[in-house]
């Protein structure tokens, strides 16, 4: 941090005028720890009484009770916290998740989850220890605001610094499982929605597509049945007719179960799957796939349609003369690769359907990765966990 300093007069010899050249994160970071006191105080009170009372009281019924409403409490000062270091040091944090409730543990396991919460007791230590801090804290910068003031940026910084890592050792989830289950709940939410907009793909694409065609077709049966004896030939080309019909509903049909999951796919496996999937490409597709065995049907599944999106997106966007997919095993991933030599430009937020993409592998501990510079090439590689396929 650096103080800018203007001088008019050439005369080197005189000092410049001397003025604050703190910018608005310095004045945050003083007010931060200008607040540090009175924060302290009111945390210190609240944990000495709650401690006090629940121990105390332990005794009696209600002492762990007031302990364990204590510890939620501390939960919530330990979020204002947060929400503090968020707004004056920008400091980011993750809320740690809610305790777990289950409708069968009843009173006491409840009581006992609320009693043995890390969060609280890690929130109630962090306040209990905030006190002193506060007070050097505040003196400190009260002090460097009137005599200290040319060096007070460094010692401010030096000071929110060691208030960061504080509130980064005591604030945070847990551990990894607290942050682990925060990713699970938020991949949760992708694989609902992602399902349910499937189910309402499907239910349009029946309704709009073959359901449409039979109606059609049951009303131009109807009719031939009505002409089969007073017009023969008109009723035989109502039949005619009827006939394509039926062959249209048929196709839209096996292109809508080919889109919920393909026969060639269970059959034959990911490289026929993908084979059949590049003959439906506008540009040529070399495909290899090197895999010494199926995986799993669900990773099978989303590295089927994750390949066959990509290639819609060759279709209609990369303007590519050729493309290529690669599929291999390497440990215990399944990789993916697809590549074009069109005009590049994709992105995960240009509505190409890639960021569902990116959604839905990111639901499974999946990973996807596009490289598309402007003017191309595009590399976009889609990595899966692998798990053996179970036997039928």
């Amino acid at each position: 941090m650096t103080a800018r300093i203007v001088t008019t007069e050439p005369d080197v010899d005189r000092p410049p005028a001397p003025r604050f050249a703190f910018d608005r994160h310095t004045w945050k970071e003083i007010a931060y720890l200008l607040s540090n006191l009175p924060v302290a105080v009111l945390g210190f009170a609240y944990v000495v009484t709650m401690l006090a009372t629940g121990v105390g009281l332990a005794v009696t019924v209600i002492g762990l009770p007031v302990l364990a409403a204590g510890l939620l409490g501390a939960r919530q000062l330990g979020k204002a916290e947060r929400g503090r270091a968020r707004a004056l040091l920008g400091l980011r944090i993750e809320e740690p998740s809610p305790l777990p409730r289950r409708r069968d543990e009843g009173f006491f396991g409840r009581l006992w989850s609320g009693l043995k919460d890390p969060v609280g007791w890690r929130a109630m230590l962090y306040e209990f220890i905030r006190l002193p801090w506060g007070v050097l804290t505040f003196a400190i910068t009260l002090t460097g605001l009137f005599v200290l003031w040319p060096v007070l940026p460094f010692i401010v910084r030096g000071l929110t610094n060691a208030d960061r890592a504080m509130a980064r050792a005591l604030l945070s989830p847990s551990d990894e499982l607290e942050r682990r289950i925060a990713e699970l709940e938020s991949d949760r939410g992708v694989v609902v929605d992602t399902a349910a907009a499937d189910l309402r793909r499907i239910e349009r694409d029946l309704h709009d597509g073959a359901q449409a065609r039979l109606v059609n077709l049951a009303m131009g049966l109807g009719l031939a049945k009505e002409k089969l004896l007073e017009d023969p030939d008109a009723a035989a080309a109502m039949v005619d007719e009827a006939h394509g019909e039926v062959k249209l509903a048929l196709q839209e049909l096996r292109d809508l179960a080919r889109g919920i999951h393909p026969a060639v796919l269970t059959d034959r496996g990911l490289d026929a799957a993908l084979s059949s999937v590049a003959s439906r490409c506008t540009v040529p597709v070399k495909v290899t796939a090197d895999l010494p065995q199926r995986p799993a049907a669900a990773i099978e599944g989303i590295a089927y349609f994750t390949v066959s999106e990509l290639l819609q997106n060759v279709s209609k966007h990369s303007g590519a003369r050729s493309a290529s997919v690669d599929v291999w095993r390497s440990g215990d991933r399944l990789l993916i690769q697809v590549g074009d030599d069109g005009h590049g430009g994709a992105s995960l937020d240009k509505g190409t359907g890639m960021s569902g993409l990116a959604d839905r592998l990111g639901a499974v501990d999946g990973l996807f990765v596009v490289d598309s510079p402007e003017g191309g090439p595009t590399t976009v590689t889609a990595e899966l966990p692998w798990r053996d396929r179970t036997p039928a």
